[in-house]
């Protein structure tokens, strides 16, 4: 991965995007499309949408979520603990002992998550997995007022957001899921962009509200209207303890990103992208789903009359907690395999199955 996107990936992970607060990164959206679109737009949803080579025959979109899972403040008690409500899937126990950003409206405010140490704990109370309604938000603030002074109901609330390299080019973050595979798209529509005249109408979509039902992307791609769609998001690896292959797949870090097959994908999509993968000798792994899947291709698929969709995945795991892991090689190959998927878009193509 070349300096430069590597740094804008830091900034897209440790910039704050909880479904419905999305405008932060989205600014830096807009920045970098800025020297590669020739025209951006942002809706009254919050996508925003990038286009390049808008009136050819063919109009292609591709679509990544910039949304994370996040909280939302609740309730101050008399004491000045912040209760909270989630934003998106969330196991408890994973908040537990966390530090916490409230995202104000006069900047960010540090914070921690943790009940009572062990040593006090009940017998019984080391049984039960904690409940939202039973964890709290501690700012250090003395009472009340102190802080209804800095927070208010509304505010949303992150993970600390950090960027930690691993060895072997690995990382983790918090939201790589889906900031991963944001950066993938954005990345594919500037090589696609910048390998020559496209054959295709392209439009790009950092899409919105996806942790929360598909919203972003029902939206944007309603707007764009595409013949052809590819979303990019994270998919569970498999290549670590627990994780049982037979229901799951066989998908690990490094060996390339992942192309679904099932009833949500377009086969004539799926072979194009293989295709496009052999050809540029780019490894990819196979992934199937009997349904429609939780990620934006469901939606884009059932666009208005109907759009041949596909979906291509990053390998991530630890999904949904402070450490999710993914290889920057898979990523880098990912965009890749897009840029050259959509710079063979030439011609009349019958998607029909």
């Amino acid at each position: 991965m070349e300096t430069a996107a590597r740094e804008f990936l830091i900034r897209l992970l440790e910039t704050p995007s909880p479904s419905g607060y999305e405008q932060p990164i989205q600014r830096i959206v807009r920045d970098y499309l800025g020297g590669v679109a020739d025209t951006i737009h942002t809706d009254a949803h919050g996508n925003v949408i990038g286009v390049k080579n808008a009136g050819a025959p063919t109009r292609m979109l591709l679509a990544g979520h910039c949304d994370q899972i996040g909280l939302i403040v609740q309730y101050i008690d008399s004491e000045g603990y912040i209760s909270v409500q989630p934003i998106g899937g969330w196991d408890p126990m994973q908040l537990v002992g966390s530090r916490v950003v409230i995202w104000t409206a006069s900047g960010p405010v540090p914070g921690v998550i943790a009940r009572k140490p062990i040593h006090l704990l009940t017998d019984e109370e080391r049984k039960v997995v904690p409940k939202m309604k039973d964890l709290w938000i501690d700012i250090g603030a003395p009472d009340k007022a102190d802080a209804e002074s800095v927070v208010r109901v509304g505010d949303c609330v992150t993970f600390e957001l950090k960027f930690q390299p691993l060895r072997n080019n690995r990382a983790c973050s918090v939201a790589m899921d889906d900031k991963i595979g944001l950066w993938v798209v954005l990345e594919a529509f500037r090589r696609a962009s910048a390998a020559g005249p496209l054959p295709c109408a392209l439009s790009v979509a950092s899409t919105v509200q996806e942790e929360i039902g598909l919203r972003g992307a029902q939206t944007s791609s309603y707007a764009v209207d595409p013949h052809v769609a590819i979303a990019v998001d994270v998919t569970h690896a498999t290549d670590c303890p627990t994780i049982d292959k037979k229901s799951e797949g066989d998908i690990g870090l490094g060996k390339g990103p992942v192309v679904y097959r099932g009833p949500n994908m377009n086969p004539h999509v799926v072979d194009r992208l293989l295709a496009a993968g052999k050809a540029k000798e780019i490894p990819v792994q196979l992934a199937a789903s009997g349904r429609a899947t939780p990620t934006d291709a469901n939606v884009l698929q059932t666009t208005r009359a109907g759009v041949a969709t596909g979906l291509v995945s990053v390998p991530n795991r630890y999904m949904h907690s402070a450490v999710e892991t993914i290889s920057l090689d898979d990523a880098d190959r990912a965009a890749d395999l897009l840029a050259a998927f959509c710079r063979g878009l030439e011609g009349p193509i019958d998607w029909a199955p």
